[in-house]
């Protein structure tokens, strides 16, 4: 945290058509009423924990507010039971139901924010941006898929094992109240057959503002045709493409990505 930047943490419940949830959120400088607001979203297995003090950061580089939350079944927010099994398009109800819900919980349904997502939190801002085209000021869009590839497949079942067979859901409990819940709705979606032919790019060819998409040259979760895919669609986008940077460009190159994000905003 930044001199004179305040950050607070609260849980808020959420009324949304599928189900009422409590969502946890940090809000960073919420003070700063005139500012322009950025929403971050998280990767398949993040919270607000695991994104730590980044946000916070960028904000105070951008001078802008900001709100971060942990999606359902996610971090201190409601679980998900663990007979639940998310469907294939559960991205596009993350878009299409609860971030319009979470809104309108904040007092934000007239907000027309900044939405910045990592890798499902990147495609799911994309397929808000597409379907609330108004809605949106900009799209920051950091290692997201906009199709499925064969090598995005076989790290997400290499996860599965890793959750199995290591210490990884000591690890991840860190960040949620419950493992169970975070790891296997984000995994059984994904490897489920269905899921071979989730597809978001016509939600990219109706998004009308600027895109700033950045992914990792060695991202182990994609090849370079998800960030391409997204400019040949989207012709208004900017591309950042990362030597020596894997899958989480905001944690291995931290002010790099910040300042890619900040020079983007100054000139929307």
């Amino acid at each position: 945290m930044t001199q004179g930047q305040t950050i607070s943490t609260r849980i808020v419940p959420v009324h949304s058509l599928v189900r009422d949830l409590e969502i946890e959120c940090q809000f960073i400088s919420e003070e700063k009423t005139s500012a322009d607001l950025i929403v971050f979203l998280h990767e398949g297995l993040g919270s607000v924990g695991l994104w730590k003090d980044w946000p916070a950061q960028l904000c105070a580089a951008a001078n802008c507010r900001g709100l971060v939350f942990s999606r359902y079944g996610y971090g201190a927010s409601t679980l998900r039971p663990k007979t639940e099994k998310w469907p294939a398009n559960y991205m596009h109800e993350q878009a299409r139901e609860f971030l319009p819900a979470l809104f309108n919980a904040l007092g934000m349904a007239n907000e027309k924010p900044i939405i910045l997502g990592h890798s499902d939190g990147g495609s799911i801002a994309l397929i808000y941006a597409g379907m609330y085209p108004d809605k949106v000021k900009a799209v920051i869009s950091m290692a997201s898929h906009i199709m499925v590839e064969d090598v995005t497949i076989e790290s997400i079942q290499k996860a599965r094992e890793a959750f199995l067979n290591t210490d990884l859901p000591k690890k991840m409990a860190r960040y949620h109240k419950d493992s169970d819940s975070a790891f296997w709705g984000w995994n059984d979606a994904w490897l489920s057959p269905e899921f071979r032919d989730w597809n978001i790019e016509s939600f990219v060819a109706t998004i009308r503002c600027p895109i700033l998409a950045i992914q990792g040259r060695e991202d182990e979760y994609s090849t370079l045709a998800q960030i391409q895919g997204i400019k040949r669609i989207a012709t208004q986008s900017k591309l950042c493409i990362m030597d020596d940077c894997h899958h989480s460009p905001h944690k291995e190159k931290p002010q790099v990505t910040i300042d890619a994000v900040v020079s983007f905003l100054k000139n929307l």
